[in-house]
């Protein structure tokens, strides 16, 4: 191909490549949350976004469905994702994809902003090696869930690009996109503040101007207040009085005591999870030798405390982290530029060979998010089940367990509870005097079906009853 603004051998362009992916994870992008992979994340979300639809957007106050006779408000991350979902849901009516749609946005203009921010430290081929990398690891399937994931470390990565045009621009409008693309990132993911590190990193460097770095670490301080604000203060009050809460964050110490407990899980993380690709975490692993030895002392600083910041955040999620894949997402980036270096200190058509041969492996690995198994496609019927024969407002129990999708479908409020509780006529009781007036039995789950109730409707899967 001819022409100077797309040049392949050198992988200078990264666009078409953004494109091409962009189109690829449009496949299924309408599905609802029922796919494998942490539909319960995605419900959960889909059910914030729904209440801000019906009772008004109140972004400090998000609320969802499954807490009872409580007010359902939660103390959870900022929520900005869900705020752009209702937007579009204002304007074109409520739907589910909306999440997916503006995640798959937000994270591709991100995964461009990660490659220019790349140029400037390992060069336009291995910055293109690292982009692409990037586009196939786990970043490929979670770009297009309706999570704030990907969503918010890209954020940040938008606002990072904008602070290194601001160090050459001096412009105060380069600087005020930093801020909020910055701020908003780190209230939609706590662990996105990682990406801050670098920043602070340059505030030191004397070939910077000193105004310009002055005004950074102004913005920036400004802005760790305010996520701080949020997360630290505000989110502990509202658990404090809503008693709901979405993540349990531990000490160090205990942080550790889960984590020996989990190291496989935690290994997997790294070697598998975050590239989906033995041969990328190979590329990973020898290139940090070549790391080490190629750039300076600042970089490798940076990169030390951009890992350190990583590992304080593990701890802090204890066993959490081992156990859900996608919390390797904030750290993916740095991996994808150690591979990079890696591929870029070999030859061109071998380095190309790996690149191709490892991203194949890591679309193959996800391929299955994008579909939906049949046997998960009877759930799309329960609200309608329910809309038969109770009404919207009637607070319902049903066997969902922890996971809030069977809740999300059924588009009504109250308990989601274990198998065993089905069968528990005490348990039963109790949240019938708090208000429950309809048991909802998903028949899938090989629950015994009660004959303590008057049953009022029923189908293939669904067993609903009066209480």
């Amino acid at each position: 191909m001819k022409g100077k603004s797309v040049d392949f051998s050198n992988m200078k362009d990264i666009r078409i490549w953004i494109l091409l992916f962009f189109l690829i994870r449009l496949i299924g992008i309408t599905n609802p949350p029922l796919e494998k992979g942490h539909n319960w994340r995605q419900s959960l979300t889909c059910m914030i976004t729904r209440n801000f639809v019906e009772g008004g957007p109140d972004l400090l106050y998000p609320r969802i469905d499954m807490a009872g006779d409580q007010t359902g408000i939660i103390g959870s991350e900022f929520p900005f994702f869900n705020y752009l979902c209702y937007l579009c849901s204002k304007a074109f009516g409520y739907t589910h994809w909306y999440g997916r749609l503006i995640n798959l946005l937000i994270s591709s203009a991100g995964i461009f902003c990660f490659f220019l921010l790349s140029k400037k430290i390992i060069g336009d081929r291995a910055a293109g090696y690292a982009g692409i990398l990037l586009l196939t690891s786990i970043w490929f399937a979670f770009s297009r869930k309706s999570m704030p994931d990907t969503f918010s470390i890209s954020l940040v990565l938008i606002g990072l690009h904008f602070c290194s045009v601001y160090y050459s621009s001096g412009k105060v409008w380069h600087l005020l996109l930093y801020f909020i693309f910055t701020t908003l990132g780190t209230l939609c993911k706590l662990p996105a503040i990682l990406w801050l590190v670098p920043v602070i990193a340059t505030l030191v460097i004397p070939a910077f101007p000193k105004q310009n770095r002055l005004y950074t670490g102004f913005a920036t301080v400004i802005s760790m207040i305010i996520t701080g604000g949020w997360y630290f203060i505000w989110v502990p009050h509202l658990v404090e009085t809503y008693h709901y809460q979405l993540y349990f964050p531990k000490s160090l110490g205990e942080g550790l005591h889960e984590i020996a407990g989990e190291v496989p899980g935690l290994l997997k993380n790294f070697y598998f999870n975050a590239f989906s690709s033995y041969l990328a975490f190979a590329c990973f692993a020898a290139g940090i030798y070549v790391f080490i030895r190629k750039y300076s002392d600042y970089i490798l600083k940076t990169t030390a405390a951009i890992t350190v910041v990583f590992f304080l955040f593990i701890l802090k999620t204890g066993a959490v982290f081992p156990l859900h894949n996608y919390y390797i997402i904030p750290f993916v980036p740095v991996m994808a530029i150690i591979a990079a270096v890696f591929l870029d200190a070999i030859r061109f058509k071998v380095a190309l060979l790996i690149l191709i041969a490892a991203s194949a492996e890591g679309i193959l690995n996800q391929q299955h998010d994008f579909f939906i198994k049949q046997d998960q496609v009877y759930k799309l019927s329960l609200e309608t089940l329910l809309d038969k024969n109770t009404s919207k407002n009637e607070l319902i129990i049903i066997n969902g367990g922890q996971n809030p999708q069977l809740m999300y479908m059924a588009h009504r409020k109250g308990w989601s509870v274990d198998n065993d509780v089905i069968g528990n006529q005490s348990k039963i009781k109790e949240m019938q005097s708090k208000g429950a007036t309809v048991l909802v039995v998903d028949k899938t789950e090989g629950v015994t079906e009660p004959n303590d109730y008057h049953l009022i409707g029923s189908d293939e899967h669904f067993c609903v009853y009066r209480l």
